[in-house]
């Protein structure tokens, strides 16, 4: 760029050394002035593509109850509700092959290449979503296409939210990673905060026929001028200052993943335990609780969108918060508060939304989805940093895909699975407190990466 000009080089430490670990040259990374609006640029394209891609994603969670009875044989009600989270499900199932493809493409050709990509896969899938006929009208084949259709959806967003978050931390002042990578976590609850609105606003202004007939239909079809807009955007940006050096001096691992297994195998394992409190607290806090409060505990649909809606507001505004608060204390302080919290207020949360009392609710989401900032407004600078730049993407790609497939993307199908198991409509609060522990455990062994230079190779 014109105006960028390097500067002296930047020392890197091995995030899998000790505090007193002296790098050797070939570790360090040169470190480039960036403008200000190169910056606001970066940001604003970051924001909007994972705002776009998350959008598309979470319209589906919201509006479960509808898909399942437009796309699932007339049985019970659980029965239907169950067939179509595991549809949600499945599709989660191919992220972690996703999060290979994209860390190949984001490690060897560029964030930048990854990113563009990822999100016309998203917008077109999600665009299918709305044109594909109902099980009446089509039988059998309704449910399959619409398997298809999350499968290519699964794919894509596995490259979104890794790409975003190491474009941003690559970016970013080296004082202000954590406030940077925020803006992944920010955006995401964004997109799930227009799908909360859009499917409140529907439920209020359409009777339940016009609603099950098209009104479902609509947040889809926003998926196609979306995705272009963002696709736009990214395409006006270059890459990264740190790839950018990676491939002019040719020193990019030609297979990022075999790099990964064969050096970074404790930072992977961590990565993927870290992540385990965010892929089921993301879908249980932000996406299944509507229809946790209105399937399981009688809300009507309309007060259980508008409960989640403010929550996710906090959310957003929270999450800001959170990445400053990781700059001046460290990742792993943050990441230890968010489990023990967890650990401990979880299903006492969960005895309160039973009161089924709107304000107290609305108190109960605003403060798990509080806590759950703690970690997420953490976690993607965390794992950024945790990885070096030549297998950056594909680390932080396979453990968060990892962690979201196997439990992030089942969440709202094991909540409700638990509960009718266990006739305990606090099922899914003793989850939580399960991916609370293993997440606590995990960063315990983790080194602190705030006050560390990025590690080049």
């Amino acid at each position: 760029m014109s105006n960028e000009s390097s500067v002296a080089a930047e020392r890197g430490t091995s995030q899998a050394s000790g505090p007193n670990h002296t790098p050797s040259p070939k570790n360090t990374v040169s470190k480039n002035t960036v403008s200000k609006d190169t910056r606001r640029r970066v940001v604003t394209a970051s924001f909007i593509g994972n705002f776009v891609e998350w959008f598309d994603y979470a319209v589906y969670g919201y509006l479960a109850g509808i898909i399942s009875s437009v796309f699932f044989p007339e049985s019970d009600r659980q029965t239907a509700l169950l067939a179509t989270f595991g549809v949600f499900a499945i599709s989660f199932f191919v992220r972690p092959l996703g999060g290979f493809i994209w860390g190949h493409i984001g490690d060897r050709l560029g964030r930048k290449q990854a990113l563009s990509l990822s999100i016309v896969l998203m917008s077109v899938a999600t665009f299918c979503i709305a044109l594909i006929p109902g099980y009446a009208t089509i039988g059998v084949m309704a449910p399959i296409l619409l398997l298809l259709v999350r499968v290519v959806q699964g794919f894509s967003a596995a490259g979104e939210y890794a790409g975003a978050s190491a474009f941003l931390v690559e970016y970013a002042p080296a004082n202000r990673r954590g406030l940077y990578a925020a803006v992944v976590p920010a955006s995401t609850a964004a997109g799930l905060l227009l799908g909360s609105l859009l499917a409140a606003l529907l439920s209020s202004v359409l009777t339940a026929e016009q609603l099950n007939e098209w009104g479902w239909r609509l947040p889809f079809l926003l998926a196609a001028p979306m995705g272009l807009i963002g696709r736009y955007i990214r395409t006006k940006l270059e890459d990264t200052p740190a790839f950018r050096e990676l491939a002019e001096k040719d020193t990019a691992v030609k297979a990022p993943a075999f790099a990964m297994f064969r050096t970074y195998r404790k930072q992977l394992i961590i990565a993927t335990g870290a992540v385990l409190l965010n892929a089921v607290g993301f879908y249980v806090i932000l996406s299944y609780m509507p229809t946790y409060l209105s399937e399981e505990l009688g809300f009507g649909a309309t007060e259980s969108f508008l409960a989640t809606t403010i929550a996710l507001a906090s959310y957003i505004g929270f999450i800001f918060l959170t990445g400053i608060a990781s700059d001046k204390f460290g990742r792993k302080r943050m990441l230890l508060t968010a489990s023990a919290l967890f650990i401990l207020l979880t299903v006492p949360a969960f005895m309160l939304l039973d009161t089924r009392n709107f304000l107290v609710i609305v108190l109960v989401q605003i403060l798990l989805g509080g806590m759950l900032t703690l970690n997420d407004g953490t976690l993607p600078s965390f794992l950024a940093e945790l990885f070096p730049t030549k297998v950056r993407y594909t680390g932080f790609a396979v453990s968060f895909n990892l962690s979201n497939a196997l439990f992030g993307g089942t969440a709202p199908f094991m909540a409700t699975l638990l509960i009718g198991m266990t006739h305990s409509k606090l099922a899914p609060g003793w989850y939580l407190v399960a991916a609370a522990l293993v997440s606590l455990i995990a960063v315990l062994f983790a080194a602190e990466t705030s006050k560390k230079p990025l590690q080049q190779d």
